[in-house]
């Protein structure tokens, strides 16, 4: 009995913890949705065959030296931007820094 109930909140702790993991991983790529669309990305859905088979062939969340972002298990689109484009997803992404509290970014 005591064997039995242990396994089960062992099972139910796991499956918790897998949820919350998966949970985090769709936010993260919503989060790098986000700042694609801010900062000038086009985003074109996978909306035929065709477009889905190169997506699936694309690898997947990353971007490329021809500034593209494949993300076939979030929006099933394709992200697409020049380098002005790029170096605006750079900025957003960027952790910002203040630097009032350090006397300025010249010091």
């Amino acid at each position: 009995m005591f064997a039995a109930r242990l396994v089960a909140s062992i099972a139910l702790s796991a499956a918790v913890m897998l949820t919350g993991c998966a949970a985090i991983q769709r936010s993260e790529m919503r989060s790098t949705e986000q700042l694609l669309a801010a900062a000038g990305f086009e985003m074109r859905p996978a909306d035929t065959a065709e477009r889905q088979r190169h997506l699936a062939a694309r690898p997947p969340y990353r971007g490329r030296v021809v500034y593209t972002y494949a993300d076939p298990g979030g929006c099933h689109c394709l992200y697409l931007g020049g380098s002005k484009e790029y170096a605006e997803f750079q900025r957003l992404k960027a952790p910002q820094v203040d630097w009032d509290i350090w006397g300025g970014p010249w010091r």
